[in-house]
C-alpha cells in the first residue's frame, strides 16, 4: 500500500486513476490544480502522479519547485508525444512519463514498477547531494568520510532527511524517535541538532536548517 498524490485538471481523469489505485490497495489524493496542494505535506506521498498541460501552473514548472521538498518518484500524464517535451520533462526532476489515452495495465505497470524500485532504495541507501545514507547499517557519509553520530542523533538526521523540506517541531521529532513514552524533555532535541550540525560542518555541510518558532527540517 502506498500513498499516492495526483494532480490533473480534468476530474473525469482523477477520478479514473483513484477507482484504478484504491483497488490495489493504494491511498490516493486527488486535486485539479496545483495550488490546492498543501506543499509543507509533500513529503508524505510514495508518488506523484501530475499533469503536464494544467491552467495557472503547469505540471513541469510546478516538478521544478517540488523536486527539492520531495524524494519520492514524480510521474508525469501527458498527452504530448515529442521528444522535446519528454526531455524537457525528465530533466525538470520526473522520473517517468505515461502518454494520455494509457490502459489501466499500462499505469498500475509504470506506478508498481517505481514504487517497488524505491522500496528497495529505502531499504539500502538514500543519497543527498554530498551526503548518503546506509539505511541498513545505520550510518552516514559526506562524500567518502563517514560522520560519527550517536544513536539519536543518527535516528533524528535519517528522519529529517526522509522527508526533506518537511519541517518537525520539536515535540514531533522526541515523540518519533523516543515515542510517546520516552523519558525526558523535547528540548534535549536542540541539543542534539546541535551536535548534529557542528559534525556536519567539520565537512563542509550544513544540511539541518531552523525554521524559527516552528522547528527543524533538512535543506
Amino acid at each position: 500500500m502506498a500513498k499516492i498524490l495526483a494532480i490533473d485538471d480534468e476530474l473525469d481523469m482523477l477520478i479514473l486513476i483513484k477507482n484504478i489505485l484504491k483497488k490495489e490497495n493504494h491511498i490516493v489524493d486527488i486535486h485539479q490544480t496545483t495550488t490546492d496542494v498543501d506543499e509543507n505535506s509533500l513529503g508524505k506521498y510514495d508518488l506523484v502522479l501530475l499533469d503536464v498541460m494544467m491552467p495557472e501552473v503547469d505540471g513541469i514548472s510546478y516538478c521544478k519547485k517540488i523536486r527539492n521538498k520531495v524524494d519520492c518518484p514524480i510521474l508525469f500524464l501527458t498527452a504530448k508525444t515529442m521528444e522535446s517535451d519528454i526531455v524537457e520533462g525528465l530533466l525538470s526532476g520526473g522520473d517517468d512519463y505515461i502518454t494520455k489515452p494509457f490502459g489501466v495495465n499500462e499505469l498500475l505497470a509504470r506506478i508498481n514498477a517505481h514504487l517497488r524500485r524505491e522500496q528497495r532504495e529505502k531499504h539500502s541507501s538514500l543519497n543527498l547531494g554530498n551526503i548518503r545514507f546506509d539505511l541498513s547499517a545505520n550510518e552516514v557519509f559526506v562524500n567518502e568520510n563517514k560522520i560519527n553520530l550517536t544513536k539519536s542523533e543518527y535516528q533524528i538526521s535519517e528522519l529529517l532527511a526522509k522527508r526533506k523540506g518537511q519541517v518537525f517541531s520539536r515535540e514531533q521529532i522526541y515523540e518519533r524517535i523516543f515515542g510517546f513514552d520516552g523519558v525526558g524533555d523535547s528540548s534535549a532535541i536542540s541539543e542534539h541538532v546541535k551536535n548534529i550540525r557542528a559534525k556536519f560542518q567539520r565537512v563542509g555541510e550544513t544540511p539541518i536548517a531552523t525554521v524559527w518558532g516552528i522547528g527543524y527540517k533538512w535543506d
